[in-house]
């Protein structure tokens, strides 16, 4: 997520925060490197332009450029006016007073928004809420398959047609069968075309004079970058919409899209697509988009989605464990089963400050698979006692896991320093396990 266009600004702010003192033509200079590497990234130009005057203003200003840290300071003003660009604050999707709450998902085909409304009654089910989907895209017939698919797998009802050939009247049948059922959030996903006519829009518009919806949330493909911007315009003129979500966020390296279109169009993105999964579904937060976009790491983020993934009875049962050094490979196995929980190996780093600096280091998600194989293939007296892994034994598990003996080995040398670790922890002073880490 932002990879080349993070890797640019870090260039360029690094270069600015070697400068003891820095003068107007030096803020400029940088300024015309932030603007290029803005407009590469596929920001719109006019968003760029305004972007680049706001924080010139405030960056060439006396307090700035005679402070003791002034590189710094252009940095803070640049971080300050980006997470203006993007929103300023997290924004919500709205609940209405009287159930259900209608939440109507629109966008073109290929955006991803029949999963996406998967993944949002996911996310209000984790919030204790009582989802209910509706498959109003009876164009296809191959999305209400899908969404009745995904709804089984995570356990919310799909209203869906049962002879209904008009999508307003069937919207209509949902709402009727959301309040029988008492379901407070009912998500429409409508047709989508592959690019705006008059016939979709006028289906939409239909629905939302039948439904009206709560809100109406335009789904995105963050990788299709100003075809996203533009078409989000273009049903924000015919339709109106009240926020919008960015899918593929985890493969847009450039990030031009998730900058440009909270401006262009004057709504908020609500909640942005990290990967494939139900649950890679995560509010979007200005501030921490844009520490992301400059290098700094998103740790928040980070923490809340371990807390999600890590139950607290769950972590205290495995601190028991560390402290009475009975920590075995079906713990170490469960453990990588969380952390790939948690989502891409890739996207979890990523929030980290400074991982973008460490050039040329590779995320192997193999490596899990491999692990696990290699424990699978271990006896449950060998999986806890690491001491009974003999040279046979070991050839032995390399056969049954496909992997050669020198994986194992690996494997085995892994867990033994791991333990060592825990052990090293365990012998300080008021030892206690942070609750949102995976060991």
């Amino acid at each position: 997520m932002f990879e080349s266009l993070s890797e640019k600004l870090e260039s360029i702010f690094k270069r600015l925060r070697s400068r003891g003192l820095l003068k107007e033509e030096d803020v400029d200079s940088a300024l015309k490197e932030v603007r290029l590497a803005l407009l590469e990234a596929d920001v719109n130009f006019r968003v760029v332009k305004d972007f680049i005057q706001k924080v010139k203003e405030k960056a060439v200003g006396k307090e700035v450029l005679e402070s003791l840290t002034p590189g710094q300071q252009v940095i803070k003003i640049v971080n300050d006016e980006l997470c203006s660009l993007l929103g300023g604050t997290n924004s919500r999707i709205q609940l209405s007073p009287n159930l259900p709450t209608v939440i109507m998902m629109v966008g073109l085909h290929g955006s991803g928004k029949t999963t996406t409304s998967a993944k949002l009654a996911m996310f209000f089910k984790k919030e204790g809420r009582r989802p209910m989907l509706a498959a109003a895209d009876l164009q296809r017939p191959a999305a209400i398959d899908q969404l009745v698919i995904l709804g089984s797998q995570i356990d919310v009802p799909v209203f869906h047609s049962k002879g209904i050939k008009d999508p307003v009247e069937l919207c209509r049948e949902s709402v009727k069968k959301a309040r029988l059922d008492a379901r407070d959030i009912l998500i429409l996903d409508t047709a989508g075309r592959l690019h705006i006519d008059e016939s979709l829009m006028a289906e939409l518009k239909r629905i939302k004079d039948v439904v009206s919806p709560k809100e109406i949330i335009f789904v995105a493909d963050a990788m299709t970058g100003q075809d996203a911007v533009n078409t989000a315009k273009n049903f924000n003129e015919h339709i109106g919409i009240d926020g919008i979500i960015l899918t593929k966020m985890d493969g847009d390296a450039r990030g031009g899209a998730a900058i440009s279109i909270r401006s262009v169009t004057d709504k908020p993105i609500k909640f942005i697509g990290v990967g494939e999964k139900v649950e890679m579904l995560e509010p979007f937060h200005p501030g921490r988009i844009a520490s992301r976009i400059l290098g700094m790491g998103d740790v928040l983020s980070l923490i809340e989605q371990a807390q999600k993934t890590f139950e607290q009875k769950e972590a205290e049962k495995l601190e028991e464990k560390i402290l009475g050094e009975t920590f075995t490979f079906d713990d170490l196995k469960e453990q990588m089963k969380k952390i790939r929980g948690m989502g891409s190996l890739e996207n979890i780093l990523s929030m980290m400050p400074g991982f973008n600096k460490m050039k040329g280091l590779k995320v192997d998600e193999k490596e899990f698979v491999r692990t696990e194989a290699i424990i699978n293939s271990m006896t449950p007296a060998e999986r806890r006692n690491h001491n009974l892994l003999n040279g046979s034994r070991r050839k032995r598990i390399a056969i049954g896991s496909g992997t050669t003996a020198a994986d194992v080995n690996r494997v085995v040398k892994q867990y033994v320093e791991l333990k060592k670790m825990l052990k090293m922890f365990k012998g300080g002073k008021g030892f206690k396990l942070p609750k949102f880490l995976p060991f």
